[in-house]
């Protein structure tokens, strides 16, 4: 059971409950912060004071002043003229992330929503009644356009997954034993308000991207025994000399899989390629960046989001620009300028393990040498795959959108920057995949007396599922099967993780 207090979410717990549909609950004490919240919207309504989005219209429309009878009326048209999202349904996963990204924002305070809205929307994660939201719809300004989708659900309309099957929202509620609720005034905007999708994605993204770094320090640490590199640049007397962000506890990590071996007494270059010689430096900035955006990320994840916002303690509802998100789309632009310069030194060490004049292996790493085409023709793969990374970094965050006309005219793109992130991750597994592949038939070939742990373990576990190459054969599959079967086994991350551990 995930406790959802507003203030302590991790990205565990939204992988937990996106991935492992692990059940959530409201903290002790949430409950009565709603309410003391939402009196304050009774009160400010009953008193009839100017308040945007409350008493008054939305975007262009904040001078006009909404009648008394039309509050909660308007709170339904604002979460249906607000459903303009477009595309494919978004992965299950990913909108339970959004869901639960914006209950724990609702459960900090400040939003003012009736407390059973919020309570339907824990029974919705808890009873599996996932909203259709198309994929396309948000500019960073809010998450309005998708979000209202899953304000359909709520009030019974729109769409849902339940049980395997699409149905209409009222339907699937239903189905769930769970009913649609009434809005009031204000818990429209609060369903699409804040930026939950763009927070809940990129806790996944995040967090696999911090599994993805450790996958390509294990698959350098293979290249490393194949190549039999020269491990003095990751000497911490060395990088204490000029010490870059993230580069030490890159190095650290490196050493610490090579440990056991005998590599460092066996290097066959007094300098190897930049692709191996720096790679401690480009991981060490790939860590960097995450810190980051992990940094970004955290308020967006565990903060109020909302416009406005409720102050319990003195009554006030204030016009609120919090649900602007300008530092979690760089930090997402950032890491994702970092995991291209990942990529490239991933295909650049492949390439370097082919050719026999700086490997000293045979040629295409084929046992026939220059006779057959070996790992030759997969590193027209690894450069497709660098290509698609590289495409994918394009920075968002500096092509603002204009939402309604004279008021919002700036935005992040905040969401976009956290969506790309699942693609490049998944391109960049099967790179690191390729690479791994390539890496362990050098080690095939170069038969180092005692290679280190990690690249032993890495070995081991590709060779139960991808046998040696002898003559030539179609390897597309065994990268695949690299990555399924390998670098996305929970087993064999969470071994990595325990020994790069060890350091801290």
């Amino acid at each position: 059971m995930i406790a959802v207090d507003g203030r302590t979410l991790t990205y565990g717990d939204v992988v937990a409950v996106a991935h492992g549909f692990e059940r959530v609950a409201l903290s002790e004490g949430v409950l009565e912060r709603l309410e003391r919240d939402r009196a304050v919207v009774e009160d400010v309504v009953d008193r009839g004071i100017p308040t945007y989005g409350l008493t008054t219209g939305l975007g262009t429309r904040s001078s006009y002043a909404l009648p008394r009878e039309e509050l909660e009326l308007f709170s339904v048209r604002t979460v249906r003229g607000r459903a303009n999202a477009v595309g494919g349904p978004l992965p299950v996963p990913v909108v339970r992330a959004a869901l639960l990204a914006r209950v724990n924002g609702i459960a900090g305070g400040g939003s003012g929503v009736r407390p059973g809205t919020v309570r339907l929307l824990v029974d919705m994660l808890n009873a599996r009644v996932h909203p259709v939201v198309p994929e396309v719809g948000s500019i960073g300004a809010s998450d309005l356009c998708q979000m209202a989708h899953v304000g359909l659900v709520v009030i019974g309309e729109g769409s849902a997954e339940h049980g395997g099957e699409v149905l209409e929202g009222a339907t699937a509620l239903r189905r769930a034993s769970l009913a649609p609720v009434r809005l009031g005034p204000k818990d429209g905007i609060v369903l699409c308000g804040a930026s939950p999708l763009a927070a809940g994605q990129g806790a996944l993204a995040l967090h696999e991207t911090a599994a993805v770094l450790l996958l390509a320090q294990a698959v350098t640490a293979l290249t490393y025994e194949g190549f039999r590199a020269n491990t003095s640049p990751l000497d911490p007397r060395v990088l204490g000399l000029r010490p870059a962000p993230g580069q030490a506890r890159a190095a650290g990590e490196l050493l610490a899989l090579l440990s056991g071996g005998e590599l460092p007494r066996n290097a066959r270059r007094v300098q190897d390629p930049v692709s191996l010689r720096c790679s401690a430096q480009v991981h060490g900035a790939a860590y960097a960046a995450l810190d980051f955006a992990s940094a970004a990320l955290h308020p967006e994840l565990n903060g109020c989001g909302d416009n406005p916002v409720v102050l319990a303690g003195t009554g006030e509802i204030l016009s609120s620009g919090n649900f602007h998100t300008p530092a979690l789309a760089l930090g997402l632009d950032t890491l994702a300028l970092a995991l291209t310069q990942t990529a490239a030194l991933s295909a650049e060490r492949m390439r370097r393990l082919l050719d026999p004049a700086v490997s000293g292996l045979p040629a295409n790493l084929s046992p026939y040498g220059p006779e057959r085409s070996g790992f030759a023709p997969l590193a027209k793969t690894a450069q497709a795959l660098v290509a698609e990374v590289r495409m994918l970094s394009v920075p968002v965050s500096t092509d603002p959108r204009h939402g309604a006309d004279a008021v919002e005219d700036d935005s992040t793109n905040a969401f976009l920057g956290a969506r790309r992130l699942a693609t490049m991750l998944d391109r960049l597994r099967l790179l690191l995949a390729v690479e791994a592949v390539v890496a362990a038939q050098a080690v095939d070939l170069a038969a180092p007396p005692a290679p280190g742990r990690g690249p032993e373990f890495l070995h081991r576990a590709i060779r139960a599922v991808v046998p040696p190459l002898e003559d030539d054969r179609p390897c597309g599959v065994d990268v695949e099967a690299v990555a399924r079967e390998i670098l996305s086994d929970e087993d064999v991350r969470s071994t990595l993780r325990a020994w790069v551990g060890e350091l801290s």
